[in-house]
């Protein structure tokens, strides 16, 4: 989340966290019950690649913050009623104050959800989770400095995502995705919420 050398550091209750983690409430609950644990599901994912892609650019609080007003304002992310959004639809996205009213971004969405609503059912999720390295592989990070931004799956992720018609997922944002969905684990070494240690 940030290039620093900056270790685990104490939060509120003593116990040790990332420290983005401690930036703010919304901060610590999202990084103490859900990044970097498991998601499964074609929906869920799609969920989450959505608001990662909304996210480039921007904080992730931004998103968060606003994440009940996306779920909204997108049928809850379920990927074949978004799909059948129209440019009645995208016209409502545009002006909806709920949600980050971007336009090349409201338009991937609903174009990802027309190509998803193609795919077989658990497709998404057994392409996404093909790109899960093995944990044995990668070091635990010590510091914020240990994470990377991009990896080499994550670029064949966006790779893979892009050739089969998805939008608007870089590797950078691939490598969020995956952060996210617990197909890694980034929680530092002495962190409370790293899966090794919960």
């Amino acid at each position: 989340m940030t290039d620093s050398g900056i270790g685990a550091s104490p939060g509120p209750d003593g116990g040790l966290r990332c420290p983005w983690g401690l930036a703010t409430e919304d901060y610590t609950a999202y990084h103490d019950t859900e990044w970097g644990r498991p998601v499964h599901g074609d929906d869920a994912l799609y969920e989450r690649l959505c608001l990662e892609a909304f996210q480039s650019g921007l904080s992730w609080l931004t998103i968060l913050r606003r994440r009940e007003g996306f779920r909204t304002a997108f049928a809850g992310f379920v990927i074949d009623e978004v799909a059948d959004f129209t440019e009645v639809d995208a016209a409502r996205l545009l002006a909806d104050p709920g949600i980050i009213r971007n336009r090349a971004k409201i338009e991937a969405t609903l174009a990802n959800a027309r190509v998803l609503s193609q795919w077989d059912e658990g497709e998404l999720d057994r392409l996404v989770w093909s790109y899960a390295p093995d944990p044995a592989s990668r070091p635990v990070p010590r510091t914020l400095a240990d994470v990377p931004a991009v990896t080499p799956e994550s670029t064949a992720l966006a790779k893979d995502l892009k050739k089969r018609g998805i939008r608007f997922v870089g590797p950078t944002t691939a490598y969020a995705l995956m952060q996210a969905c617990g197909l890694v684990d980034d929680h530092l070494v002495d962190c409370v919420a790293r899966g090794d240690r919960t």
